[in-house]
């Protein structure tokens, strides 16, 4: 799977990947966003999965993607919005159990 990301540089944004001999660089976080998506979405309509991430200005992933290539039986790419598990709410006297 080919990993992506857009990430704030000094002036602007970025898109980097593997693939990529230079660095892709934007003015506005919505352009490089746009590149990174469409740049997903080539690399599967070619056959090869993505990881889409787009960082924000304080480093932190803002949001995670994955663009899967075409199959038999769904001749379109599909991109997908991977989210992180919520947090574990426990209350400050529980205890957490242990691993059998």
């Amino acid at each position: 799977m080919e990993r992506i990301v857009v990430e704030p540089l000094a002036g602007g944004w970025a898109v980097r990947a593997p693939g990529l001999e230079n660095l892709m660089v934007f003015r506005s976080g919505g352009a490089a966003e746009r590149a990174g998506r469409e740049l997903a979405l080539r690399l599967a309509s070619a056959g090869q999965a993505a990881d889409l991430h787009l960082r924000l200005r304080d480093g932190t992933t803002g949001a995670r993607f994955v663009c899967l290539p075409p199959t038999e039986q769904d001749p379109d790419t599909l991109l997908v919005e991977v989210r992180p598990p919520p947090p574990c709410r426990r209350s400050p006297n529980e205890v957490e159990p242990a691993l059998a």
